[in-house]
Parts: structure tokens; sequence; C-alpha cells
């Protein structure tokens, strides 16, 4: 199983959590991947860190943007560059388990389907496992997404050389559930692996985790993005508001 595995990750002010991060791709069970990494002007130590494990490890391929542009940009950016058959997504302080690549092509080869995303643990800055586990739904499809988007961008994964590489939205938030969307209106459902795969470091004040600060971005979404109707995008909001409250709740 060698097929090439290409891993985009943005950065900004990492120097905290980038090592650990780094670290779990390297302890994968799967050895043929790229890791690409985006910088997004840090003014911390976060490039010098990745330099130094790219000095040992020629699979990881350090980028910078030229001004602060936002995680959209980023992995966008990331995008043009991958060469993989395989697509997937971690996030500087997020942590996969020495399985996750390999069970996520596995499932792909197994069940036939071409994107996939797995279950995961949900921790505090420091590792402990203070909230419980996400588990993810068996199948998705575009209008489950709307309602609430289930697939994290720490456990997708997706097979372009079948669906095509595209392109997040280029939107101050929800980009991956943009992206998302344009691969589900043209496959029937992604499947969710049910067993944890990975850890979402969850951060005191994470804008993901702050709903009411989410509000406007989401429904700019519906309306600019998605160009769903008013009434539509009342409905798919009112889903999104009660499934997000229940999600972080302890």
């Amino acid at each position: 199983m060698n097929e090439l595995v290409s891993i985009i990750t943005p950065t900004y002010n990492s120097a905290k959590y980038i090592s650990e991060t780094i670290q779990s791709v390297q302890k994968q069970t799967h050895k043929n991947w790229e890791m690409i990494i985006v910088d997004d002007c840090s003014q911390d130590e976060t490039v010098e860190i990745i330099q130094n494990f790219m000095d040992e490890d020629h699979r990881i391929h350090l980028l910078q943007l030229n001004k602060n542009s936002g995680a959209a940009k980023a992995r966008n950016f990331a995008i043009e560059k991958i060469t993989g058959k395989y697509m997937t997504f971690l996030d500087a302080d997020d942590i996969w388990f020495t399985d996750f690549i390999q069970n996520s092509i596995k499932t792909i080869k197994e069940k036939g389907i071409n994107f996939v995303f797995s279950s995961y643990k949900r921790s505090n800055e420091d590792l402990e496992f203070i909230y419980s586990d996400f588990i993810v739904p068996k199948k998705v499809t575009y209008t489950d997404i709307l309602k609430t988007n289930s697939i994290s961008c720490l456990t997708a994964f997706i097979n372009v050389e079948v669906l095509g590489i595209k392109k997040m939205p280029d939107v101050l938030k929800r980009q991956d559930m943009g992206l998302w969307l344009q691969y589900l209106k043209e496959i029937p459902y992604a499947y969710g692996i049910q067993e944890p795969k990975a850890i979402y470091r969850i951060r005191e004040n994470s804008l993901s985790r702050n709903k009411k600060n989410l509000l406007k971005y989401q429904w700019q979404f519906y309306r600019e993005v998605e160009k769903l109707s008013f009434l539509s995008s009342i409905y798919y909001m009112l889903h999104w508001m009660y499934r997000g409250f229940k999600k972080y709740r302890n």
C-alpha cells in the first residue's frame, strides 16, 4: 500500500503545538506521505521548528505566505501543490493516531467510497480528555452537512485521484464545510469511521466553540456560498444551532 498521501497543515503562531502534530504524522504506519505546511506569517518560533524537522525529514515541506491571509488561503495555497493520490488535512494543534492514514485508505478500498472521515477524541489544550469523544455518523450527505458539519478537518480523507482536486471557498469561516459540500454534490455520501483516530485539541478561546460568534458566518455561508433561499437558510440554521450547541456540551 504505497499510495502517496498529501497532508495539508496551515500554521500561524503554532510553536506550542506544531512539534506534536508533526511527530504524529511521522509515527504513521503508512510511510508514503508528503506534509505541506503553509505558514501564515507567524511571529513566534513556528517556522524555525518546522525547518528543524525538514532538515531531518524530506517528506515535510514548508511554504510561506507573504502576508497574513487566513486559513482558507493557506490551505488553498497548499492544495495547489499536492501530488498525492489522497488529500487530507491536519491543523497545527491536532494529533493523529498512528494508524489514521492506513485505516482511512483501508476503509476507502473496503467500502468503495472515495471520501471518508473518522471519529476523534476531544481534549483541552494540555491533552486532557475532559470532553466526550465525538463519534461521527456512518454516512453523511450534502443536506446532512448543511444541518451540522460532522466532518472535521483533522480526519477528512479524500481520494482526489478519483474525485478531483477542489479548493475551499475563500471565506473567513466555514471554508472546510464548503469543500466537503463541493464533493457531496457529486457523490451520494461520505463514509464515517466510528472508531476515534485523532485528537482534536479544544482551545479555550476557539471560535469554533463559540457558536454565538459563528452565527453570522454560518448565515453568510448559506446565503452567499451555497446560494440557498431565505427560507432554506433559516431551516438549516435552526438545525445547525440545535446540533451545534448539543455537540459542544461536555
